[in-house]
């Protein structure tokens, strides 16, 4: 079995040495393992560094691309490359290595498909209280929707079966944590947590420049998340919400015009009727979305076919040009 660690990085010269040296090289029900590195665009010595220190290969984006955008080509390279396991860790040295055979031993012993580090961060210090907080009613969010069970879902240290791998299809470019989480949970893959240990912070995190920012971008991955794989939920309990509140002044008018009295409320028939032409038309966009949710499902399943039948072939140019050169696989 062949488990491949991959570490998104950008401009992580300082810290990366840290990051390989601290992955295990030996861990039980693993017969080998080996170290991916992603370069989204770094501009420092990231790549040289990278070599330097021995990891096995090396994907390069070229430009900078984002986080998602990098762990989806890191996924991609690690299928390619014949990997069993995939874990993904951070190249800011905030997971420590020694943890990853815990990550995996689940997903070796068959009671997983993706496990994800907590990193219990309900009791960090290094968060201020607002951020706790936040943390802990984020990832309840993320459960419910997802009807998953884990315990810190923004967590990016985490390891995922080539089965789960084959599935993963990543559409924002922020952070692929929540949207992962979701996409498992409608897919009925099995999800748990292991709790692992964290490194002092080294930097202040790049994915967002405050808090605020990084909160308003993960509802807006969790939002178009749910609309992808839960449109006819979202919209059509929303429709029937406006086509309820659009009876009442109807029904209001009704009673009063049959009484005789209908003069002078035909403003409740206006109110009435704007709620219920835009409950009926939301109900209609709850249905044509989910007919493009189920278009989505089928590609889907067609990807995930096509990344099987191009394994094999993918993997065999993987291991020609790894022979060919004397240093770690470079894809560019």
């Amino acid at each position: 079995m062949k488990l491949i660690v991959q570490i998104p990085c950008f401009n992580e010269e300082e810290t990366l040495p840290a990051v390989v040296a601290a992955i295990p090289r030996s861990i039980p029900g693993i017969d080998s393992v080996e170290i991916q590195v992603i370069d989204d665009g770094s501009n420092d010595r990231t790549v040289e560094v990278a070599k330097a220190c021995g990891v096995d290969h090396i994907v390069r984006n070229g430009a900078n691309k984002g986080l998602a955008r990098s762990f989806q080509s890191g996924i991609e390279s690690a299928l390619a490359l014949g990997a069993d396991v995939i874990v993904n860790t951070d190249g800011d040295n905030q997971y420590r290595g020694s943890s990853i055979p815990g990550l995996v031993g689940p997903i070796v012993d068959g009671h997983a498909d993706i496990v994800v580090g907590d990193r219990n961060p309900g009791a960090n210090p290094e968060f201020s209280w607002l951020k706790r907080q936040l943390q802990k009613i984020g990832t309840r969010v993320v459960c419910n929707l997802a009807q998953v069970r884990v315990d810190d879902a923004v967590s990016g240290f985490r390891a995922y079966s080539r089965d789960a791998a084959y599935s993963i299809n990543v559409m924002t470019r922020f952070s692929y944590t929540t949207e992962t989480l979701i996409h498992a949970g409608q897919h009925g893959l099995r999800v748990m947590s292991v709790p692992v240990e964290t490194n002092a912070t080294t930097r202040p995190s790049r994915l967002a420049g405050s808090t605020a920012r990084f909160l308003q971008k993960q509802v807006v991955t969790i939002l178009r998340s749910y609309f992808m794989y839960r449109s006819l939920n979202a919209f059509l309990w929303a429709g029937v919400l406006m086509i309820g509140i659009g009876l009442l002044p109807i029904l209001r008018f009704l009673y009063y015009y049959a009484i005789g009295d209908g003069e002078g409320r035909i403003q409740s028939l206006v109110l009435g009727s704007m709620f219920l032409l835009a409950g009926y038309t939301t109900v209609v966009i709850a249905f044509l979305s989910d007919a493009l949710a189920t278009n989505r499902r089928l590609t889907e399943s067609v990807l995930e076919r096509v990344r099987r039948l191009e394994q094999p072939l993918a993997s065999g140019n993987a291991e020609t040009r790894q022979r060919d050169d004397e240093g770690p696989h470079d894809i560019r």
